[in-house]
């Protein structure tokens, strides 16, 4: 590595390593409001809160990577062309095609590096994620309390009114529970008290003195009980974490892990794809481009991921059509703009 290159890299990294630490703060709060849904219905020490946080890392990381790096490569060529410094590298004997393979390589690595993130670290984090939350709902209180609306225990919504505790753990009063899927009806449950308890196979809710409303097209149905059980079963065996080919098989049937293939790998590509374009943004003449740098950032981010969602439900063509296009754009965009002027 030349001089050039060193001090293009060092100043590189300057600009990276600010936006880097300010998107990734952004999408971590994005995560952490997702991870919260979970404690609707369980509750987790922060500890654990962290250990769900860490498993959505590689997510993270993949989306504000790439953005990253598109980003400060672009606003560090053209913070180098307004002060005159990019004149200063071509005088020293370096040029344009110079960068341009420079930065083509190290992009080339980091989508290497993003590619084994997205195909392998996150299917095994999802593993990871979705066993840790399958035991915490056998062997965790559930988070309910009283007076408050949109509470869920398996697939029905609860209301409560108040709650005791004694020496025998928590008991609910004036419990309201609604499931609009019950055998193609909605019922509802209205009972004066009820105890949750953990089983061996899940969480068992006892239900004292109530009263059952099933509802199906016209006809209402009421029955009165004394006494009623009502069991979540969970998943016995967990999950195999690490079988990365049989996570991705599923894309043949599963639409979601259809999109999700799609949306990160062309995420993945996302650095060697948009290069160029950060070249031709950067390496500007100040006094008469002042704006294109942010403009045409803007433009490939939104062109680029507003193409992702559109076809991410097609991912043999999508990967390629997207992948190459951009690419072939930034390749005519630097010939035209970059090449034949410098």
């Amino acid at each position: 590595m030349n001089r050039v290159n060193k001090y293009l890299l060092h100043n590189f990294l300057g600009t990276f390593a600010s936006l880097f630490s300010t998107l990734f703060l952004i999408m971590s709060i994005v995560f952490f409001i997702q991870i919260a849904r979970v404690t609707s219905y369980i509750e987790i020490t922060f500890g654990e809160l962290i250990k769900l946080y860490l498993f959505m890392l590689p997510k993270v990381l993949l989306f504000v990577v790439p953005i990253a790096f598109f980003v400060s490569l672009a606003m560090t060529l053209f913070r180098l062309s307004k002060e005159n410094e990019s004149i200063v590298i071509f005088t020293l004997g370096s040029s344009p095609n110079s960068i341009a393979k420079f930065f083509l390589s190290f992009a080339a690595l980091l989508s290497g590096a993003l590619m084994l993130l997205a195909l392998v670290m996150i299917p095994i984090a999802a593993e990871l994620n979705s066993n840790f939350v399958d035991y915490k709902k056998t062997v965790a209180k559930l988070n309910l309390k009283p007076n408050q609306f949109g509470q869920k225990f398996s697939e029905w919504m609860v209301y409560i009114g108040t709650q005791d505790s004694d020496e025998n753990g928590t008991i609910y009063k004036d419990i309201v529970m609604y499931n609009p899927k019950v055998q193609d009806s909605e019922r509802i449950i209205i009972a004066d008290n009820a105890k949750f308890s953990n089983t061996q196979s899940g969480v068992e809710l006892s239900l004292n003195n109530g009263k059952i409303y099933d509802m199906r097209d016209s006809l209402y149905n009421q029955s009165n009980f004394k006494y009623m059980k009502i069991r979540t079963t969970q998943s016995e065996s967990t999950s195999k974490v690490g079988n990365i080919k049989e996570y991705w098989l599923e894309a043949k049937t599963n639409n979601k892990r259809k999109k999700d293939l799609c949306t990160y790998v062309l995420v993945a590509l996302f650095p060697l794809a948009t290069t160029l374009f950060a070249i031709s943004f950067g390496i500007v003449t100040y006094r008469y481009e002042k704006g294109a740098v942010y403009l045409g950032s803007f433009g490939v981010l939104f062109g680029y991921f507003a193409l992702i969602m559109l076809l991410a439900s097609r991912p043999i063509t999508a990967i390629p059509v997207v992948f190459l296009s951009f690419m072939l754009s930034g390749i005519l965009l630097y010939q035209t703009k970059i090449a034949r002027r410098y």
